[in-house]
């Protein structure tokens, strides 16, 4: 099958596909500063061996069973050998959004709220939405001013918050079930021609904060525990 090169990202490169679909290529660069991995970094600090396919092994792990339980998302299939994914079309929210789910009290939300609880405390599956933007700091943006902005509709605000919280909670309990706590992780969203919500990008260990027996878990590390 034909495929051109349309995007070359930090951790992936997309090829668009003669069928109409896309391929996402994994790579193992990895976002962080003076060669010390950090998932919220905005530019790529080192490369890891085999860390694009660890990362596309736990998206393909999720993605089937997301899929499988009735969410939407773009994963079409997925091909090890050369670290690829085939993904269906989806037009990203205005210039790309990142949506938050919290289970615990931690990091940025901590640092805005801390005067109001503890950290580490127990967050209700909190769903946030921040536009992704590096010179402004990735600035949250709520659901009325995303609707007000014409980025989405009420509807597709409520489709994705309900999303995040069931494919959250289908995370978490897999992680529980190897003895591990999920306290965070950020998702992306599209949609497709008819305006239908889909889960997109990747499921990786470097999207989520994990602790096991009360000690921060890195991501490469936590790929290792995931699929030990």
């Amino acid at each position: 099958m034909e495929k051109n090169l349309v995007y070359t990202g930090k951790t992936k490169n997309v090829y668009a596909l003669d069928n109409g679909n896309y391929l996402l290529q994994f790579k193992d660069d990895c976002t962080g500063k003076d060669g010390v991995f950090d998932p919220g970094e905005n530019s790529i600090g080192l490369t890891i061996d085999g860390v694009g396919d660890v990362n596309l092994r736990m998206s393909i792990y999720f993605f089937e069973k997301i899929n499988a339980a009735g969410i939407n998302t773009h994963y079409v299939s997925a091909d090890l050998g050369n670290t690829t994914m085939e993904v269906l079309p989806a037009k990203v929210f205005g210039h790309g959004l990142e949506v938050i789910c919290r289970h615990k009290a931690v990091g940025s939300f901590i640092r805005r709220y801390g005067e109001y609880i503890e950290e580490g405390a127990d967050l209700p599956a909190y769903v946030e939405t921040t536009f992704k933007n590096d010179e402004k700091g990735d600035p949250l943006v709520t659901k009325d001013a995303l609707v007000a902005l014409g980025v989405m509709t009420e509807a597709q605000y409520d489709d994705i918050k309900d999303m995040t919280q069931k494919i959250t909670r289908i995370v978490a309990d897999d992680l529980m079930e190897k003895g591990m706590v999920l306290y965070d992780i950020k998702f992306e969203y599209g949609y497709d021609a008819d305006g239908n919500v889909m889960l997109i990008d990747e499921i990786a260990s470097g999207n989520m904060r994990v602790y096991k027996d009360g000690q921060y878990v890195d991501p490469m590390t936590l790929s290792k525990l995931f699929f030990a």
